[in-house]
Protein backbone atom coordinates (compact mmCIF):
# COMPACT_ATOMS: atom_id res chain seq x y z
CA UNK A 1 0.00 0.00 0.00
CA UNK A 2 1.20 3.62 -0.67
CA UNK A 3 0.92 5.41 2.19
CA UNK A 4 0.08 9.13 2.01
CA UNK A 5 3.05 11.72 1.68
CA UNK A 6 3.99 13.90 4.08
CA UNK A 7 5.45 17.68 2.82
CA UNK A 8 7.16 19.82 5.28
CA UNK A 9 7.64 23.28 4.73
CA UNK A 10 11.68 25.05 5.04
CA UNK A 11 12.95 28.47 5.51
CA UNK A 12 16.81 26.89 6.26
CA UNK A 13 18.54 23.87 6.67
CA UNK A 14 18.08 24.11 10.33
CA UNK A 15 14.71 23.47 9.72
CA UNK A 16 15.26 20.15 7.08
CA UNK A 17 17.49 18.77 9.76
CA UNK A 18 14.46 19.57 13.01
CA UNK A 19 12.05 17.39 10.35
CA UNK A 20 13.69 14.83 8.57
CA UNK A 21 12.71 12.07 10.33
CA UNK A 22 9.33 12.77 10.45
CA UNK A 23 8.58 14.14 6.34
CA UNK A 24 9.05 12.43 2.99
CA UNK A 25 9.97 15.50 1.73
CA UNK A 26 10.21 19.60 1.89
CA UNK A 27 9.28 22.67 0.25
CA UNK A 28 11.57 25.93 0.20
CA UNK A 29 12.20 28.74 -1.68
CA UNK A 30 15.12 30.86 -3.05
CA UNK A 31 15.62 34.37 -2.60
CA UNK A 32 13.10 35.11 -6.07
CA UNK A 33 10.00 33.57 -7.52
CA UNK A 34 8.88 32.23 -4.37
CA UNK A 35 5.55 33.40 -1.89
CA UNK A 36 7.44 33.71 1.23
CA UNK A 37 10.17 36.50 0.35
CA UNK A 38 10.25 37.38 4.14
CA UNK A 39 11.50 34.00 4.99
CA UNK A 40 15.64 32.92 4.93
CA UNK A 41 14.83 31.11 2.23
CA UNK A 42 18.03 29.37 0.52
CA UNK A 43 20.41 30.96 -2.50
CA UNK A 44 20.13 29.42 -5.66
CA UNK A 45 24.13 28.00 -5.29
CA UNK A 46 22.23 26.32 -2.14
CA UNK A 47 20.03 24.29 -4.36
CA UNK A 48 22.65 21.18 -4.96
CA UNK A 49 23.67 20.98 -1.50
CA UNK A 50 19.87 20.81 -0.33
CA UNK A 51 18.57 18.23 -2.68
CA UNK A 52 21.76 16.09 -2.14
CA UNK A 53 20.92 15.98 1.19
CA UNK A 54 17.25 15.43 0.85
CA UNK A 55 17.97 12.46 -1.22
CA UNK A 56 20.56 11.10 0.36
CA UNK A 57 18.01 10.97 3.51
CA UNK A 58 15.53 8.97 1.11
CA UNK A 59 13.60 12.31 0.76
CA UNK A 60 12.15 14.47 -2.05
CA UNK A 61 13.17 17.90 -3.09
CA UNK A 62 10.41 20.89 -3.78
CA UNK A 63 11.13 24.04 -5.23
CA UNK A 64 8.52 26.75 -5.05
CA UNK A 65 8.50 29.38 -7.78
CA UNK A 66 4.80 30.37 -7.13
CA UNK A 67 4.15 33.83 -7.48
CA UNK A 68 2.95 36.20 -10.51
CA UNK A 69 5.72 36.62 -12.88
CA UNK A 70 6.11 39.87 -14.59
CA UNK A 71 7.56 40.17 -18.53
CA UNK A 72 11.03 41.52 -17.30
CA UNK A 73 11.57 37.98 -15.15
CA UNK A 74 10.91 35.44 -18.01
CA UNK A 75 14.80 35.12 -19.02
CA UNK A 76 15.67 35.19 -14.71
CA UNK A 77 12.82 32.58 -14.20
CA UNK A 78 14.16 30.16 -16.69
CA UNK A 79 17.10 30.43 -15.37
CA UNK A 80 16.15 29.65 -12.08
CA UNK A 81 14.02 26.50 -13.32
CA UNK A 82 17.54 24.98 -15.36
CA UNK A 83 19.83 25.51 -12.34
CA UNK A 84 16.65 23.39 -10.08
CA UNK A 85 16.87 20.72 -13.09
CA UNK A 86 20.53 20.84 -12.87
CA UNK A 87 20.35 20.54 -8.94
CA UNK A 88 17.64 17.44 -9.55
CA UNK A 89 14.90 19.14 -8.04
CA UNK A 90 12.01 16.60 -7.82
CA UNK A 91 9.28 19.24 -8.82
CA UNK A 92 8.74 22.75 -8.98
CA UNK A 93 5.68 24.23 -7.38
CA UNK A 94 4.37 27.15 -10.14
CA UNK A 95 1.32 29.26 -10.26
CA UNK A 96 1.89 31.32 -13.46
CA UNK A 97 1.41 29.68 -17.18
CA UNK A 98 4.93 31.07 -17.97
CA UNK A 99 6.69 28.96 -15.23
CA UNK A 100 4.48 25.74 -16.53
CA UNK A 101 6.02 26.36 -20.15
CA UNK A 102 9.48 26.27 -19.11
CA UNK A 103 9.18 23.82 -16.45
CA UNK A 104 7.40 21.78 -19.62
CA UNK A 105 10.14 22.61 -22.12
CA UNK A 106 13.48 21.30 -19.75
CA UNK A 107 11.42 18.47 -18.67
CA UNK A 108 11.06 19.32 -15.27
CA UNK A 109 8.09 17.78 -13.09
CA UNK A 110 6.01 20.46 -11.96
CA UNK A 111 3.19 20.97 -9.60
CA UNK A 112 -0.06 23.44 -9.80
CA UNK A 113 0.36 25.48 -6.92
CA UNK A 114 -2.58 26.30 -4.58
CA UNK A 115 -2.72 29.92 -6.12
CA UNK A 116 -4.39 28.60 -9.39
CA UNK A 117 -7.45 27.90 -7.48
CA UNK A 118 -8.12 24.06 -8.86
CA UNK A 119 -11.65 23.49 -6.79
CA UNK A 120 -13.15 21.28 -9.91
CA UNK A 121 -12.60 18.31 -11.77
CA UNK A 122 -12.53 20.45 -14.91
CA UNK A 123 -9.93 22.60 -14.05
CA UNK A 124 -7.77 19.88 -12.23
CA UNK A 125 -8.40 17.89 -16.07
CA UNK A 126 -6.69 20.77 -17.77
CA UNK A 127 -3.39 20.97 -15.54
CA UNK A 128 -3.35 17.18 -15.67
CA UNK A 129 -3.75 17.18 -19.62
CA UNK A 130 -0.58 20.02 -19.58
CA UNK A 131 1.58 17.43 -17.75
CA UNK A 132 1.11 18.14 -13.78
CA UNK A 133 2.57 15.54 -11.40
CA UNK A 134 0.77 17.05 -8.85
CA UNK A 135 -2.53 19.31 -8.39
CA UNK A 136 -2.58 21.53 -5.17
CA UNK A 137 -5.94 21.68 -4.70
CA UNK A 138 -7.40 25.29 -3.46
CA UNK A 139 -8.32 25.71 0.14
CA UNK A 140 -11.84 26.66 -0.48
CA UNK A 141 -12.73 22.79 -1.17
CA UNK A 142 -15.18 20.15 1.07
CA UNK A 143 -13.79 17.13 1.62
CA UNK A 144 -16.65 15.62 -0.42
CA UNK A 145 -15.65 17.82 -3.24
CA UNK A 146 -12.23 16.99 -3.20
CA UNK A 147 -12.89 12.86 -3.59
CA UNK A 148 -14.87 13.99 -6.32
CA UNK A 149 -11.78 15.80 -8.23
CA UNK A 150 -9.53 12.80 -7.42
CA UNK A 151 -11.95 10.31 -8.64
CA UNK A 152 -11.52 11.99 -11.90
CA UNK A 153 -8.15 12.50 -12.29
CA UNK A 154 -6.44 9.16 -13.81
CA UNK A 155 -2.36 10.78 -13.72
CA UNK A 156 -1.96 13.97 -11.52
CA UNK A 157 -2.15 13.35 -7.73
CA UNK A 158 -3.60 15.55 -5.47
CA UNK A 159 -2.41 17.73 -2.52
CA UNK A 160 -3.81 19.24 0.24
CA UNK A 161 -3.10 21.08 3.26
CA UNK A 162 -3.81 19.76 6.80
CA UNK A 163 -2.07 22.51 9.04
CA UNK A 164 -0.64 26.14 9.43
CA UNK A 165 -2.09 29.30 8.80
CA UNK A 166 -5.03 30.29 7.32
CA UNK A 167 -4.72 33.56 4.51
CA UNK A 168 -8.13 35.71 4.88
CA UNK A 169 -7.84 35.10 1.12
CA UNK A 170 -7.57 31.02 1.93
CA UNK A 171 -6.08 29.92 -1.84
CA UNK A 172 -4.03 33.48 -2.12
CA UNK A 173 -4.16 36.06 -4.80
CA UNK A 174 -4.70 38.62 -2.21
CA UNK A 175 -4.25 42.37 -2.95
CA UNK A 176 -5.65 43.58 0.35
CA UNK A 177 -1.48 44.21 1.60
CA UNK A 178 -0.66 45.89 -1.91
CA UNK A 179 -3.53 48.47 -1.67
CA UNK A 180 -2.96 49.11 2.00
CA UNK A 181 0.45 49.70 1.25
CA UNK A 182 -0.04 51.55 -1.84
CA UNK A 183 2.74 49.89 -3.41
CA UNK A 184 3.32 46.29 -5.65
CA UNK A 185 6.55 45.69 -3.75
CA UNK A 186 4.20 44.68 -1.14
CA UNK A 187 1.97 42.00 -2.62
CA UNK A 188 0.64 38.96 -1.33
CA UNK A 189 1.39 37.44 -4.97
CA UNK A 190 4.79 38.50 -4.67
CA UNK A 191 5.41 36.92 -1.01
CA UNK A 192 5.81 40.39 0.21
CA UNK A 193 2.14 40.17 2.53
CA UNK A 194 2.36 42.39 5.60
CA UNK A 195 -0.85 40.43 6.99
CA UNK A 196 -3.12 43.42 7.87
CA UNK A 197 -6.28 40.71 7.82
CA UNK A 198 -4.02 39.97 11.47
CA UNK A 199 -5.48 43.79 12.47
CA UNK A 200 -8.29 45.06 14.39
CA UNK A 201 -10.76 46.77 12.41
CA UNK A 202 -13.37 49.40 12.71
CA UNK A 203 -16.14 49.15 9.95
CA UNK A 204 -19.50 50.99 9.87
CA UNK A 205 -22.35 50.74 8.16
CA UNK A 206 -23.46 53.34 5.25
CA UNK A 207 -25.03 55.55 7.77
CA UNK A 208 -22.02 55.75 9.85
CA UNK A 209 -23.96 55.74 12.95
CA UNK A 210 -23.18 51.85 13.74
CA UNK A 211 -20.52 49.54 14.17
CA UNK A 212 -20.42 46.58 12.01
CA UNK A 213 -17.45 45.63 13.58
CA UNK A 214 -15.90 47.49 16.26
CA UNK A 215 -12.22 46.89 17.04
CA UNK A 216 -12.50 43.16 15.86
CA UNK A 217 -10.07 41.00 14.08
CA UNK A 218 -12.49 39.86 11.94
CA UNK A 219 -10.11 38.59 9.16
CA UNK A 220 -8.47 37.19 11.40
CA UNK A 221 -8.47 33.50 10.47
CA UNK A 222 -7.72 30.50 12.94
CA UNK A 223 -5.16 27.92 11.75
CA UNK A 224 -6.01 24.64 9.86
CA UNK A 225 -5.46 21.69 12.18
CA UNK A 226 -6.77 18.45 10.38
CA UNK A 227 -5.02 16.26 12.57
CA UNK A 228 -8.19 14.74 14.17
CA UNK A 229 -9.33 14.20 10.77
CA UNK A 230 -6.52 12.11 9.52
CA UNK A 231 -8.30 8.99 8.53
CA UNK A 232 -11.10 10.47 6.96
CA UNK A 233 -8.51 12.35 4.54
CA UNK A 234 -6.50 9.34 3.87
CA UNK A 235 -9.85 6.99 2.94
CA UNK A 236 -10.33 10.17 0.46
CA UNK A 237 -7.45 9.17 -1.52
CA UNK A 238 -5.50 12.58 -1.29
CA UNK A 239 -2.02 11.43 -1.95
CA UNK A 240 0.02 14.37 0.02
CA UNK A 241 -0.71 15.91 3.38
CA UNK A 242 0.95 19.55 3.30
CA UNK A 243 1.86 21.37 6.37
CA UNK A 244 2.39 25.12 5.50
CA UNK A 245 4.90 27.17 7.70
CA UNK A 246 8.03 28.31 5.61
CA UNK A 247 8.62 31.56 8.05
CA UNK A 248 8.20 29.33 11.07
CA UNK A 249 11.25 28.01 13.47
CA UNK A 250 12.65 24.46 13.08
CA UNK A 251 10.75 23.26 16.20
CA UNK A 252 7.38 24.35 15.19
CA UNK A 253 7.99 22.43 11.88
CA UNK A 254 9.73 19.26 14.49
CA UNK A 255 6.84 19.20 16.18
CA UNK A 256 3.79 19.50 13.73
CA UNK A 257 5.87 16.98 10.96
CA UNK A 258 6.13 14.68 13.82
CA UNK A 259 2.68 14.46 15.14
CA UNK A 260 0.90 14.45 11.75
CA UNK A 261 3.50 11.67 11.62
CA UNK A 262 2.64 9.85 14.28
CA UNK A 263 -1.44 10.12 13.36
CA UNK A 264 -0.53 8.62 10.01
CA UNK A 265 0.95 6.02 10.98
CA UNK A 266 -1.60 5.48 13.75
CA UNK A 267 -3.60 5.14 11.09
CA UNK A 268 -2.01 2.77 9.08
CA UNK A 269 -1.24 0.26 12.50
CA UNK A 270 -4.74 0.25 13.73
CA UNK A 271 -3.80 2.34 16.80
CA UNK A 272 -5.60 5.75 15.83
CA UNK A 273 -7.51 6.95 18.90
CA UNK A 274 -9.64 9.82 20.64
CA UNK A 275 -7.23 9.66 23.57
CA UNK A 276 -3.82 9.91 21.23
CA UNK A 277 -5.63 12.82 19.25
CA UNK A 278 -6.26 15.00 22.75
CA UNK A 279 -2.42 14.27 23.09
CA UNK A 280 -1.22 15.02 19.86
CA UNK A 281 -3.57 18.68 19.81
CA UNK A 282 -1.95 19.36 23.05
CA UNK A 283 1.08 19.76 21.33
CA UNK A 284 0.23 20.87 18.72
CA UNK A 285 -1.08 23.93 21.22
CA UNK A 286 2.24 24.27 22.50
CA UNK A 287 4.14 25.74 19.72
CA UNK A 288 2.85 28.74 17.62
CA UNK A 289 -0.82 28.86 16.73
CA UNK A 290 -3.72 30.79 16.55
CA UNK A 291 -6.40 28.66 17.65
CA UNK A 292 -7.31 25.80 15.09
CA UNK A 293 -10.27 25.37 12.71
CA UNK A 294 -11.10 22.61 9.82
CA UNK A 295 -11.33 25.64 7.19
CA UNK A 296 -13.87 24.84 4.10
CA UNK A 297 -13.42 20.91 4.60
CA UNK A 298 -16.78 20.26 6.67
CA UNK A 299 -18.80 23.11 5.25
CA UNK A 300 -17.89 27.16 5.37
CA UNK A 301 -16.29 28.65 8.16
CA UNK A 302 -18.00 31.34 10.04
CA UNK A 303 -16.74 33.41 13.13
CA UNK A 304 -16.03 30.82 15.52
CA UNK A 305 -13.29 30.15 13.13
CA UNK A 306 -11.65 32.92 13.44
CA UNK A 307 -9.54 34.88 16.25
CA UNK A 308 -10.95 37.82 17.27
CA UNK A 309 -9.10 38.49 20.10
CA UNK A 310 -5.11 38.15 19.12
CA UNK A 311 -3.51 38.26 15.94
CA UNK A 312 -1.16 36.07 16.44
CA UNK A 313 0.72 33.48 19.02
CA UNK A 314 -2.38 31.84 21.74
CA UNK A 315 0.68 29.50 23.04
CA UNK A 316 2.55 30.26 26.37
CA UNK A 317 5.19 27.76 25.52
CA UNK A 318 8.64 29.90 24.51
CA UNK A 319 12.02 29.75 23.35
CA UNK A 320 14.15 30.66 25.80
CA UNK A 321 17.61 31.16 25.25
CA UNK A 322 19.75 30.33 27.94
CA UNK A 323 23.34 30.61 27.04
CA UNK A 324 26.32 30.30 24.34
CA UNK A 325 28.54 27.89 23.27
CA UNK A 326 32.08 29.15 23.87
CA UNK A 327 34.16 25.97 22.50
CA UNK A 328 34.02 22.43 21.32
CA UNK A 329 35.86 19.33 21.53
CA UNK A 330 35.12 16.78 18.64
CA UNK A 331 37.30 14.36 20.64
CA UNK A 332 35.51 14.26 23.98
CA UNK A 333 32.27 15.68 22.47
CA UNK A 334 32.42 18.51 25.46
CA UNK A 335 31.09 22.07 24.91
CA UNK A 336 31.62 24.59 26.65
CA UNK A 337 28.43 26.90 27.59
CA UNK A 338 28.53 30.84 29.15
CA UNK A 339 25.22 30.42 30.88
CA UNK A 340 23.69 33.96 31.33
CA UNK A 341 19.69 33.41 31.70
CA UNK A 342 18.53 30.78 34.40
CA UNK A 343 18.95 27.36 35.64
CA UNK A 344 19.77 23.89 34.10
CA UNK A 345 18.89 20.96 35.87
CA UNK A 346 20.10 17.12 35.12
CA UNK A 347 17.14 15.56 33.11
CA UNK A 348 16.23 18.79 31.36
CA UNK A 349 15.64 18.83 27.55
CA UNK A 350 17.79 21.57 26.10
CA UNK A 351 17.58 22.87 22.41
CA UNK A 352 21.43 23.87 20.48
CA UNK A 353 20.29 26.08 17.67
CA UNK A 354 23.14 28.17 15.17
CA UNK A 355 22.06 31.85 14.63
CA UNK A 356 21.53 32.21 11.26
CA UNK A 357 23.83 31.19 8.77
CA UNK A 358 24.96 27.90 11.15
CA UNK A 359 23.29 24.89 10.13
CA UNK A 360 23.33 23.25 13.61
CA UNK A 361 19.99 22.35 15.10
CA UNK A 362 19.54 19.45 17.68
CA UNK A 363 17.74 18.90 21.84
CA UNK A 364 18.87 16.01 23.80
CA UNK A 365 18.16 15.36 27.48
CA UNK A 366 20.61 16.57 29.83
CA UNK A 367 22.62 13.71 31.36
CA UNK A 368 25.77 15.84 33.46
CA UNK A 369 26.35 19.13 34.25
CA UNK A 370 30.03 19.67 35.34
CA UNK A 371 30.87 23.17 36.77
CA UNK A 372 34.53 24.26 38.40
CA UNK A 373 35.52 20.51 37.57
CA UNK A 374 32.53 19.21 39.17
CA UNK A 375 28.89 17.07 38.32
CA UNK A 376 26.20 19.15 39.78
CA UNK A 377 22.41 18.41 39.48
CA UNK A 378 21.65 21.50 38.96
CA UNK A 379 23.13 25.30 38.18
CA UNK A 380 22.60 28.35 40.53
CA UNK A 381 20.73 30.91 38.45
CA UNK A 382 23.05 32.97 35.81
CA UNK A 383 22.06 36.34 34.60
CA UNK A 384 23.81 38.24 31.82
CA UNK A 385 25.78 40.73 34.61
CA UNK A 386 26.69 37.19 36.51
CA UNK A 387 27.14 34.73 33.79
CA UNK A 388 28.37 30.81 34.94
CA UNK A 389 30.83 28.90 32.86
CA UNK A 390 29.59 24.74 32.80
CA UNK A 391 30.63 22.12 30.48
CA UNK A 392 28.41 19.70 29.10
CA UNK A 393 28.91 16.53 26.63
CA UNK A 394 26.78 17.08 23.47
CA UNK A 395 24.84 14.43 21.44
CA UNK A 396 26.21 15.76 18.08
CA UNK A 397 28.43 18.48 16.77
CA UNK A 398 28.31 22.54 17.47
CA UNK A 399 30.34 25.12 16.97
CA UNK A 400 31.45 28.46 18.68
CA UNK A 401 28.37 30.23 18.99
CA UNK A 402 25.54 28.10 18.49
CA UNK A 403 22.76 29.18 21.29
CA UNK A 404 21.59 27.00 24.29
CA UNK A 405 17.80 27.26 24.77
CA UNK A 406 14.57 25.15 26.09
CA UNK A 407 11.08 25.58 25.18
CA UNK A 408 8.77 26.19 28.41
CA UNK A 409 5.77 27.82 29.34
CA UNK A 410 7.17 30.94 30.61
CA UNK A 411 4.54 31.62 33.39
CA UNK A 412 4.74 28.28 34.67
CA UNK A 413 8.73 27.54 34.84
CA UNK A 414 8.66 31.14 36.41
CA UNK A 415 6.28 30.14 39.22
CA UNK A 416 7.84 26.85 39.97
CA UNK A 417 11.02 28.57 40.40
CA UNK A 418 9.69 31.78 42.39
CA UNK A 419 8.00 28.90 45.12
CA UNK A 420 11.58 27.58 45.75
CA UNK A 421 13.75 30.61 46.03
CA UNK A 422 12.70 33.75 48.36
CA UNK A 423 15.86 36.05 46.96
CA UNK A 424 14.19 38.08 44.15
CA UNK A 425 17.80 37.92 42.78
CA UNK A 426 16.92 33.91 42.29
CA UNK A 427 13.88 34.55 39.95
CA UNK A 428 13.92 32.86 36.91
CA UNK A 429 14.61 35.77 34.27
CA UNK A 430 12.80 35.40 30.70
CA UNK A 431 14.22 37.32 28.15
Amino acid sequence: MQKVELLAPAKNFKVIKAALSYADSFYFGVQTFNMRMQADNFTTEDLPKVTKFLHDAGQKANLATNIVIYENELTDLKNLLIKAQEAEIDAVIVHDLASIQFAKEIDLPFHVSTQCNVSNSMAAQFYETLGAQRIILARELSLAQIKEIKAKLSKSLIECFVHGAMCTSISGRCYFSQDICGTAEKSANRGECIQPCRRQWWVYDETGKEYIYDGARFLNSRDLCMVSHIPELIEAKIDCFKIEGRMRDPYYVETVSRTYREAIEAHYNGSFSNNKVKLWIKDLKKVYNRGFTTGFYFGRPTEKDHQHKSPSNLSHFRMIQLGTIEKYSSDSHIAKILLTNGKLRVGEEIIVMGPKKSDTYFHQTLQSIVMAGKQIEITPPAFSNNPLTIDLEMRETTKLGDKLYIFTDETYRHRRLKRRTRKKSDYYRLT
